[in-house]
């Protein structure tokens, strides 16, 4: 174990951990977004930042994907800290003025209004969660950020129907503005930021839909599992 402090607290971390899931671990909370177990760090929302004092040196880093150092001292709400997570929501707001946990978020850090100009057409943040999931975790490979700049998007390839997602909804469930969209009509299940629909399955027991055929198919595929296995759904197998 590696031992350090935030904000002169003594914490203790495995060697490969980062300072963020360490503090977390430790009841000691640093705002994020796109931060999620389930994937490697990615430091993309920024809002993780703290100040870390090495061998008397200071430098502010995002403490989501900064590994933790024996001896290190992490500060979480220095001036410096504070002043960068403002500007840093009202930019996320800038590009999601309509979510209302950014809002809380802005509220909690005493912004009233944004400077920047709204983008009114966007409502993404940017933040790669949702590729990251579906790469990582279901091995989909479904969407991918394209372009660069103030163009910059995630989106299915060519910006068509995502043909490779399996509408398992991962990336719904981590967005934290939730701007992807699951709908369920019938036997279909509707991915609606990905365009993607696909027939689900009914329960031999219930009756119920309970999954996509082509989702299930995947992950027959990949586990080699019999072909019956997904005859009954996840309720009434248990």
């Amino acid at each position: 174990m590696i031992s350090f402090s935030i904000d002169g607290q003594p914490v203790e971390g495995k060697e490969d951990a980062h300072i963020l899931e360490v503090a977390l671990d430790a009841g000691i909370e640093i705002p994020h977004l796109c931060y999620n177990e389930s994937v490697k760090p990615y430091g993309a929302c920024r809002l993780c930042l703290v100040e870390v004092t090495r061998k008397g040196r200071s430098k502010m880093t995002t403490s989501c994907n900064y590994p933790i150092m024996e001896g290190i001292e992490v500060f979480t709400g220095t001036e410096k800290v504070l002043r960068a997570r403002r500007m840093i929501i009202e930019l996320l707001l800038s590009m999601c003025p309509g979510d209302k946990l950014l809002q809380e978020m802005a509220a909690g850090m005493g912004v009233r209004e944004v400077r920047f100009k709204k983008e009114e057409e966007k409502d993404c943040i940017l933040c790669g969660l949702c590729a990251r999931v579906c790469d990582e975790v279901v091995g989909a490979h479904a969407i991918q950020f394209a372009s660069r700049g103030d163009r910059r998007e995630m989106i299915p390839p060519f910006g068509e129907e995502a043909m490779n997602c399996i509408a398992c909804g991962a990336c719904v469930v981590v967005c934290p503005v939730n701007v992807i969209g699951m709908k369920e009509e019938g036997d279909e299940r509707t991915i609606l930021r990905w365009k993607r629909t696909l027939k689900m399955k009914s329960c031999k027991v219930c009756g119920n839909y309970f999954a996509p055929w082509f989702q299930l198919d995947k992950f027959k595929e990949k586990a080699k599992l019999p072909k019956d296995f997904y005859d009954v759904c996840y309720t009434c197998r248990s």
